[in-house]
């Protein structure tokens, strides 16, 4: 016996919800691994502050290097609250999804303890 048409084109709908369904989870997913490599980003830039530090290490003036260390610091923070920024802005853009997507508590305890991190960083290098 075949379907009637509206049997198929109920059919259809569900179909194109699942797919919709579906799309969101993609959506949350990119969005946490975008959110991850930007913290990687900002995490090589600390890494080219420290380097900056055992390359020029006896630079004179000394204050100079330390500047320039300083800057990708500043570079690295303003990476991890705008990664954090858009990854919340993200979520909040979607309206319902059934997976259950990273709460946004967890991105800005990530985000606060990054920040922290660099800021010990730079102190460190600053007494150095």
């Amino acid at each position: 016996m075949s379907e009637s048409k509206t049997e198929k084109a109920e059919q259809r709908t569900q179909d194109a919800e699942k797919r919709t369904d579906w799309a969101n989870e993609r959506t949350i997913l990119a969005n946490e691994r975008t959110f991850n490599s930007w913290m990687s980003v900002g995490l090589g830039a600390v890494g080219v502050a420290i380097a900056l530090r055992a390359v020029f290490g006896e630079f004179d003036p000394k204050w100079a290097a330390k500047l320039v260390a300083s800057a990708f610091l500043v570079t690295a923070l303003l990476i991890y609250w705008s990664a954090w920024r858009q990854a919340i802005r993200a979520l909040n853009r979607l309206d319902d999804y059934d997976s259950e997507p990273m709460p946004t508590k967890n991105f800005t305890v990530v985000t606060i303890v990054m920040t922290i991190a660099t800021l010990g960083t730079g102190v460190i290098l600053w007494g150095l």
